[in-house]
């Protein structure tokens, strides 16, 4: 009795010198509880919690050890199931890190945390930045991304081949370290059959601040994604106003003469050939379109009432957009458009964004000196030499016309922010433009008065994106504050706050209806946001890496989403399922557009190219081919290249012309 109660003591002693409170709680329950001695020899309950604890000491060397060998293992696994068991590495590496930073081992944490994390720096170096600033047990729990990694679990999908591999090694190996971190923190998704594709990889692996349950209980909230009541082209379409490929060919005969000013970006500094080349190949799109047989007709969007009050459109502008719509080139996989590149030159790495007005007619660029700058094509090119855009840093007066030495210059200077500027964009009818920028505010800008109008105040943090909505008036904007807000010209103060992304908010886009805006975080995540009450109606999980841009169609049925790796999603918003992911792009996607009729889907990245995708393939491929991954549903019709100039902005005209803007850089 007497051993037994020195065992017990010694056993109280060492639980409350380590630290371990809970287990000592537990220790002293069953020492009340129990009356009678405790044979610990034959407890198998309390050999096994003395077992356990006997091993803290080589808490580090089991860690380090348990994944050194489990890395190896997989490494040399069979390629056919290699690929899914590299999925488990990733989430047992970061745990193990957390493990030992909280059981405070902190320097033997740092050198297992320097010792693999190259393996994962391709895939996660977001994350690994932020888990590399954990140096402390406090900042577990003071780090909202640590707390919320260690509150959820993983879920990976894995063949029922695979998970037994896997559980067969750990059993043999008996790495206790490696199996506690997995049964705590991993919840396997077994399917039957072969093991999935590689090119499926951004689909099952789920690594969220946000519980996967909770986002599904999310995702299963009503959305209305069809059109607005009363639209133009509803309206055109009533009135049998679409006109037919012959009816197109004679108006684009006589476009040259009625549209000179209308046309003012592909009569500019690229005029000339520019101009009869989108002719040529309207001419030649109609001819295919009609030689080929008749496309079987979509269904027609549904409609839906606004829940925004929409600005009044006057006479002028209604008929200008009809004339646009009745002589919109119609795309498909053999009727490419015609793209129109804008080069930036001689920007000394300062340009931070671009962007394109709606007829192609201005160009803008945000620059790291505060400074924002509008090109006006048509005035370029009445000027002699190059057609391409200069924006030099030079240090410039309030005057829009003279430069440094008296020398005119060839676009109109904003100035106002006082720090570098993130985002520009343009209002549909070009009269304003929008600029964000790293002090926290938004400026409105006149195109007309060549003047600021407004400072919108209310982010906290830099300003990374901001975007009119398509009806103007009403524009969006994303912060690194973690929040998106909803602002309308008239009012100083955002109309709403979206708040639940868990890392910056870096891009925002609006739905075509103008009920939604969608946004992307460098949480992995895209969520959908209902304009009116402000609550998160879908949350879209795939992303390995930050979204940098988003497009939605059309017709507001389908999502495109592109991120820091290069891959891009398409997403169905009733469901918030992925359709299918694209696979293409070698760097990060900046931009995505869909055209006007929404079959085609274009997006530009850093590795220096522009790629069109078809999107009827991708978003209607049938369904015994989704579940198999065959690749043909991941159809590329063409890739741009350029010669050095990762692409910045997209933007597809009325008439489905394709407008793009990069800079010349010396780095590619």
């Amino acid at each position: 009795m007497e051993n037994m109660q020195a065992v017990n003591s010694f056993v109280t002693a060492y639980l409350k010198k380590k630290g371990f409170k809970e287990a000592e709680q537990l220790l002293e329950d069953l020492q009340k509880k129990e009356s009678a001695p405790i044979d610990f020899h034959n407890d198998p309950d309390l050999a096994k919690l003395i077992h356990h604890f006997s091993q803290s000491e080589d808490d580090v060397a089991r860690y380090q050890d348990g994944y050194s060998k489990l890395r190896s293992w997989t490494y040399s696994s069979l390629d056919l199931y290699k690929h899914e068991l590299l999925r488990v590495l990733y989430p047992v590496f970061i745990h193990s890190f957390m493990d030992l930073v909280a059981k405070g081992h902190l320097q033997e944490a740092r050198t297992f945390f320097n010792a693999f994390h190259e393996d994962h720096e391709l895939m996660h170096s977001r994350d690994l930045q932020k888990l590399e600033g954990v140096l402390s047990q406090s900042h577990l729990e003071e780090m909202e991304f640590a707390r919320s990694l260690r509150q959820n679990k993983v879920n990976i999908k894995i063949c029922q081949y695979s998970y037994g591999l896997l559980l067969q090694y750990l059993h043999k190996t008996q790495s206790t370290a490696m199996l506690g971190v997995i049964n705590e923190h991993i919840n396997f998704q077994v399917t039957s059959g072969q093991p999935g594709s590689i090119s499926d990889d951004t689909e099952v692996v789920t690594l969220i601040g946000s519980c996967q349950d909770a986002a599904s209980l999310i995702n299963q909230k009503e959305i209305h994604w069809g059109l607005l009541e009363d639209s133009l082209e509803e309206r055109l379409e009533k009135e049998g106003g679409l006109l037919s490929d012959s009816e197109k060919a004679e108006a684009e005969n006589k476009e040259g003469d009625v549209d000179d000013s209308k046309k003012r970006s592909v009569e500019g500094g690229k005029q000339g050939a520019s101009t009869k080349k989108l002719k040529k190949d309207k001419a030649v799109n109609a001819t295919a379109k009609s030689a080929r047989p008749e496309a079987k007709p979509t269904p027609a969007a549904p409609r839906v009432k606004p829940e925004l009050t929409l600005p009044v459109m006057s006479t002028e502008v209604e008929q200008s957009i009809l004339e646009d719509l009745r002589n919109r080139v119609q795309l498909s996989s053999i009727a490419l458009p015609s793209v129109s590149f804008y080069t930036f030159l001689n920007t000394h790495n300062g340009l931070n964004c671009s962007s394109v007005s709606q007829d192609g007619s201005l160009v803008a660029g945000g620059f790291s000196d505060s400074s924002l700058k509008v090109w006006d094509m048509a005035k370029l090119g009445q000027q002699a030499g190059s057609s391409t855009l200069q924006g030099e840093n030079d240090s410039t007066s309030s005057e829009h016309v003279a430069g440094p030495n008296g020398v005119k210059r060839s676009y109109t200077l904003f100035q106002g922010h006082s720090g570098p500027v993130y985002s520009a964009t343009f209002s549909p009818l070009g009269d304003f433009i929008l600029s964000s920028s790293a002090d926290t505010t938004i400026r409105l800008w006149s195109t007309k008065l060549n003047a600021n109008l407004v400072c919108y105040k209310g982010h906290n943090y830099p300003v990374w994106d901001v975007q009119f909505s398509p009806v103007g008036h009403y524009f969006a904007s994303s912060s690194h504050d973690r929040t998106a807000r909803i602002w309308s010209m008239d009012r100083i103060q955002p109309l709403r706050i979206m708040a639940g992304h868990l890392s910056d908010v870096d891009c925002v886009q609006w739905h075509a209806n103008c009920n939604y805006i969608a946004t992307g975080s460098s949480d992995r995540t895209v969520r959908l946001w209902d304009v009116q009450s402000g609550e998160c109606v879908r949350i879209f999980i795939g992303h390995r890496s930050m979204i940098l841009s988003l497009a939605m169609s059309p017709d507001g049925r389908y999502m495109a989403s592109g991120d820091e790796d290069g891959t891009i999603m398409m997403w169905d918003l009733s469901s918030g399922r992925c359709v299918t992911p694209l696979m293409g792009h070698t760097s990060c996607v900046w931009s995505l557009a869909f055209s006007c009729e929404g079959t085609v889907l274009a997006s530009g990245s850093a590795d220096c190219t522009v790629k069109l995708w078809d999107v009827t393939t991708s978003t209607k491929a049938p369904k015994n081919e989704e579940k198999s991954g065959n690749p043909n549903r991941l159809r590329s019709l063409k890739t741009l290249a350029t010669k050095s100039s990762p692409v910045y902005s997209l933007r597809f005209s009325r008439r489905n012309l394709l407008f793009a803007a990069g800079v010349l850089s010396k780095k590619y």
